[in-house]
């Protein structure tokens, strides 16, 4: 075999070489991109501005990070995001429906006691993730993290509701030393995790690989989508560390039981908003007049505090806005129905008004 014959077949093989690496790799890319919501470069700025200001973010970011996120639960919703109206069964992806049930098989009834005796707590989270623009199912990572036991420890340091470890809590603002330990403190370590959540969720664009990384850290996550070449949780899930996996599918189980009972049961509540804005409330109508203007709020706000932060009788905020507690301690959002001079004054001050809310709701449960 002549000399030039070899350079011309071993040329051909590594061109050959070459173009299947490509095309491999290229293929992966495109994996990866169809798996994943992806966060351009503003998105993440934004995000990173909201995750390391010492304030609650302001309301024009709220929104934009709301808007970046709503889309996280894409792999385990049919259509994105959870609908309370509808059955659970047809909303959420196949292949969690097995696990659930296994999984409620064992921690059911624990889980409906929970449930039960927890009102309070999942509304205070609530009020925290939503000044934050975050989705309300990340609550349930509480319940899987600490059973929501402020003073929760694990056999490996991490304490407080959200389990945080004391490295990782000094990172997001928490003071941990011999006399004080802010990862106890609801109302701090509740921000906290807001935080860290978003951050995670600006690398990861899904909020199924935020769970299992919130359990075993970012790094296995970005080797298991690695090794798989997808950001789908279920098409890399093998690649996890067990706990980690199991972690997601106990997030997705406990998610099922605190919010399917209305709409798989078809128990009917004795309160509901209904789609498009409309409040109802067992024989009281609203007030309705030409000078008054109406705004939609959600989250945890109380009535009692807004009528005494916007110098109002509660008798007259309840006859504007019947139900109104009740309403939105179902997670749902109402329309709330002011007078106009009352209502810019809410205007001009509703963080301060959710701020004295939470407030009062942390020492409700302290």
């Amino acid at each position: 075999m002549s000399s030039n014959f070899k350079i011309l077949v071993v040329s051909v093989f590594i061109i050959s070489g070459l173009t299947m690496f490509y095309t491999v790799t290229s293929a992966q890319a495109n994996i990866e991109k169809s798996d994943s919501n992806f966060v351009d470069t503003a998105d993440e700025r934004k995000i990173e501005a909201v995750v390391k200001s010492p304030a609650p973010p302001i309301k024009e970011d709220v929104q934009y990070v709301s808007r970046v996120t709503k889309y996280g639960f894409k792999n385990l919703f049919k259509n994105y995001t959870y609908n309370p109206t509808m059955p659970y069964s047809s909303q959420v992806n196949p292949y969690a429906e097995n696990y659930m049930q296994d999984y409620l098989k064992v921690h059911g009834k624990y889980l409906q006691n929970l449930k039960r005796n927890s009102l309070s707590y999942f509304n205070y989270i609530d009020g925290i993730l939503s000044q934050y623009g975050l989705p309300k199912e990340l609550k349930y990572l509480a319940v899987i993290e600490s059973d929501l036991k402020s003073n929760a420890l694990s056999v490996a340091g991490a304490r407080g509701p959200w389990q945080f470890m004391d490295y990782t809590a000094r990172e997001y603002g928490l003071k941990v030393n011999r006399y004080v330990d802010d990862r106890t403190d609801y109302y701090k370590s509740t921000n906290a995790a807001a935080k860290y959540l978003l951050s995670l969720y600006k690398d990861l664009k899904d909020w199924l690989l935020v769970i299992a990384a919130y359990n075993g850290g970012p790094g296995r996550v970005y080797t298991a989508i690695k090794k798989s070449g997808s950001r789908n949780f279920w098409s890399l899930q093998y690649y996890l560390p067990e706990e980690s996996r199991n972690h997601v599918k106990k997030f997705i189980a406990t998610h099922y039981m605190m919010e399917s009972n209305s709409a798989d049961m078809g128990v009917q509540g004795t309160f509901t908003a209904q789609a498009g804005g409309d409040n109802q409330f067992p024989g009281i109508s609203p007030v309705e007049d030409s000078t008054s203007g109406n705004i939609k709020v959600e989250g945890r706000y109380i009535s009692t505090v807004i009528a005494s932060k916007i110098d109002m009788q509660l008798g007259e905020f309840n006859r504007y806005n019947p139900g109104f507690d009740n309403i939105l301690a179902t997670g749902s959002a109402y329309n709330m129905r002011l007078p106009s001079e009352k209502l810019a004054l809410f205007n001009s001050t509703r963080y301060d008004i959710l701020n004295a809310c939470v407030e009062k709701l942390l020492n409700e449960v302290r």
